[in-house]
């Protein structure tokens, strides 16, 4: 039986209860409304729940044709039927063309009535589905959906919410796995272009010579193999935005022709002769040093700074500390109900390793590493120290971490953490250690017990 609520407007008492009684029957909450004023009212207090309006075309106070426009401001999501006693051709047209989905004459039988009214519910359905997801998916990925609070992470969205709703260019600059991506797609999804395409391709992930067919596309007979016509990338983010990763990799040919793009909005084919406009909003990333490799001939100046419009420097997590605890919460949620279980407790001291250690792949090394504890730690065991990766494990055997940030900036401390990086790297060979440092292995030895490694 079909639901939903109808409002109801029509001056007619005995037409508005008949019809009223009809749809009631259907199974549909119906609301009345006498005038414009009254069903303007309703919709103003109750929009979100009326999936159809259902308007007399003469009433007291307004003519339902210019009164379709208001209905449509205040339920945008509702579906508009028109009903008139004396139906035209000319006011059908218009009301068809205003956004209105049916016009009726009065008078026509029930079950045309019902037809049209349960086709308008169904649309008005799909149309709040569809508003559902799309609120969703820009919660998912919106700024505030960003985990942390740390200084380097908020400087970071102050810039990157600021250029968002504009269609500069941006680029982002941090190390792989600190979550470049997701700044491009909260700059996506806080910007006007958010219901078209996020594209997002890594330059590293192609062989040079395909990365012009990826991107730009190619005509049929252009090459051997090239049977089909075929659509690049920017044709695919037509509207939208297309985020470049690791664009450092590009090689010196595709960055011209991406240099042309973004000075003329237009770039050609392979094996065509007309141009193609873009209408595509470039965001990309490196975990390089863009500048220095400009500076030094190996990128091409002149596209730096096209890229460089807007640079958000996303930090490492050894920058953002203060984030891993709320991370760490997040991702074990994340896991628990990906594996549906309960989500796994942190003791202090395997929580002071997490917060502490350097995390050379940054957050996505944390995400990885907390998926293999979810999975791993016993369901009604809390994750220790013994349960991280070995590591870890031998950072809190050879770590210090109730350094306090003050002393992490002395030179001390950087010759402490250097060599506690390279004991990591060697399993705690003091042997290899030393050769790696390029000390004595009485040097290692004295700096070890120095520093209470």
């Amino acid at each position: 039986m079909p639901t939903g609520t109808i409002l109801l407007i029509d001056d007619e008492a005995m037409l508005r209860q008949a019809v009223a009684r009809t749809l009631e029957l259907e199974g549909y909450t119906v609301l009345q409304a006498s005038n414009a004023h009254r069903g303007l009212q309703t919709l103003r207090e109750q929009a979100d729940g009326i999936g159809v309006v259902l308007s007399d075309v003469k009433l007291p106070d307004g003519r339902g044709l210019d009164l379709l426009p208001r209905y449509k401001a205040l339920a945008p999501l509702a579906e508009v039927i028109l009903m008139t006693a004396y139906g035209t051709i000319p006011d059908g047209v218009r009301a068809m063309k205003e956004g209105a989905f049916d016009y009726l004459t009065k008078g026509d039988s029930d079950d045309q009535l019902l037809v049209v009214v349960e086709r308008a519910m169904d649309r008005a359905r799909l149309q709040q589905r569809v508003a559902l997801l799309e609120r969703k998916v820009d919660t998912q990925y919106s700024f505030e959906s960003m985990v942390g609070h740390s200084p380097a992470l908020e400087k970071a969205k102050a810039i990157a919410r600021q250029v968002a709703p504009t269609d500069a260019t941006v680029l982002l600059e941090g190390p792989t796995g600190a979550g470049k991506e997701l700044f491009a797609q909260a700059i996506h999804y806080g910007s006007e272009r958010r219901r078209k395409p996020f594209v997002a391709v890594n330059c590293s992930a192609f062989p040079r010579e395909l990365m012009e067919s990826e991107l730009f596309g190619y005509k049929k007979g252009a090459f051997t193999g090239a049977q089909a016509d075929k659509k690049g990338l920017f044709e695919e983010a037509h509207g939208g935005t297309l985020f470049l990763d690791e664009i450092g990799e590009l090689e010196p040919g595709v960055q011209a022709k991406l240099l042309r793009v973004l000075e003329a909005q237009e770039f050609t084919k392979i094996g065509d002769t007309r141009p193609t406009r873009a209408n595509v909003r470039i965001v990309a990333a490196t975990n390089r040093n863009l500048r220095q490799e400009a500076d030094q001939g190996h990128f091409r100046p002149d596209l730096y700074y096209r890229l460089s419009v807007v640079v958000v420097p996303v930090p490492a997590l050894h920058a953002r500390r203060a984030d891993v605890a709320p991370l760490t919460e997040h991702f074990l949620q994340h896991f628990a109900v990906k594996l549906r279980q309960r989500p796994l407790t942190v003791t202090p001291e395997a929580l002071r390793v997490l917060e502490h250690y350097s995390w050379p792949g940054n957050v996505r090394e944390l995400k990885n590493v907390l998926e293999r504890a979810s999975i791993l730690t016993p369901a009604d065991q809390p994750l220790t120290v013994d349960g991280l990766p070995l590591e870890l494990q031998l950072f809190a055997q050879v770590g210090s971490p109730a350094s306090s940030p003050e002393d992490e900036r002395s030179l001390r401390s950087a010759e402490k953490q250097h060599i506690q990086r390279i004991l990591l790297e060697t399993g705690g060979n003091k042997t290899e250690t030393a050769k790696v440092l390029g000390v004595a292995l009485t040097t290692l030895y004295r700096k070890i017990q120095e520093y209470g490694l």
